[in-house]
């Protein structure tokens, strides 16, 4: 689908974008103003007006795509025009700027222009790549299925451990109650696993741990098989074994799914305000250029 958005109409959009560069750079070339170029010749004000109506039609994809009953082409197209346009406003913006930068509200405009075309490109990278990372991570598992199935392996572990030393137990139970994933906005984007255990020790107490991925209890079992001279409880480490490693597995799938889901909308949080921030420059740089130019 996201593949189909670029390709829309035999990339129709990125044929219009190519003309506009081209148009703009042969007349920027072509024009030869007394003084140096910059946004108050005529190119200059043309040009202007070219890149704010741009600006002004590209915000609208957020309406658009909020209008389902709308017959004003397809959402896929719109979305096509939004990439290869919003690409060529880089060119007509900086041929209206005349290369004519400075301290203030005029450069400012370009600047948060630029931050919204840069976030665009990086949310289009995302929404190529993500949506099937994310279908082959989840491997046909919906998150909450995953959730239910790491309750399943919860109580399977506990059933197991059920006639073995209280201290398989109080392992089992402290890894459960202290399973952590993600947290705060920056540790789901990293894809942490934040899990802690209390685990036993040789001194009939406790140590606290850092469980992440399931480490710590994998070592912890891992001993206590090697130290196992019973067979019937080395059978049942086999089996926690088992049962922690898939737990592991689905584990790995969650802090997965949350961090690309995270990916997929972050980026939202910069090219939103910095639009409107846009929106509102744009707005005063016109003003600024009617009354003082």
């Amino acid at each position: 689908m996201h593949e189909s958005m670029l390709e829309y109409a035999s990339r129709r959009y990125l044929k219009i974008a190519l003309g506009l560069c081209l148009a703009s750079v042969v007349a920027y070339a072509w024009h030869d103003p007394l003084s140096p170029p910059n946004g108050g010749t005529w190119l200059g004000y043309t040009l202007g007006g070219v890149g704010a109506a741009l600006i002004l039609w590209l915000t609208a994809l957020g309406v658009r795509k909020r209008s389902y009953s709308s017959s004003l082409g397809t959402l896929r197209g719109w979305t096509s025009a939004h990439v290869y346009l919003g690409l060529a406003l880089i060119v007509v913006a900086t041929l209206h700027t005349g290369f004519q930068f400075g301290w203030n509200l005029h450069t400012l405009c370009y600047v948060l222009m630029l931050v919204v075309i840069a976030s665009g490109i990086f949310g289009l990278v995302v929404y190529l790549r993500y949506p099937t990372l994310m279908s082959a991570n989840r491997a046909g598992r919906k998150p909450d299925l995953l959730l239910e199935e790491i309750d399943d392996l919860d109580q399977r572990a506990f059933r197991i451990a059920r006639d073995m030393p209280r201290r398989f137990g109080d392992a089992l139970r402290s890894n459960r109650e202290e399973t952590r994933l993600g947290g705060s906005a920056m540790a789901i984007l990293r894809g942490l696993d934040l899990s802690m255990i209390e685990l036993p020790n040789a001194n009939g107490g406790s140590t606290r741990a850092s469980n992440a991925e399931q480490a710590a209890l994998l070592a912890w079992l891992g001993d206590e098989l090697a130290r196992s001279t019973d067979g019937d409880s080395t059978r049942r480490i086999g089996d926690l074994l088992s049962v922690i490693a898939t737990r592991r597995n689905h584990l790995r799938r969650l802090c997965r799914d949350a961090q690309i889901r995270g990916w997929l909308e972050v980026w939202l949080y910069v090219h939103v305000p910095a639009t409107l921030a846009l929106l509102g420059t744009l707005i005063a740089h016109v003003v600024s250029v009617f009354l003082y130019w």
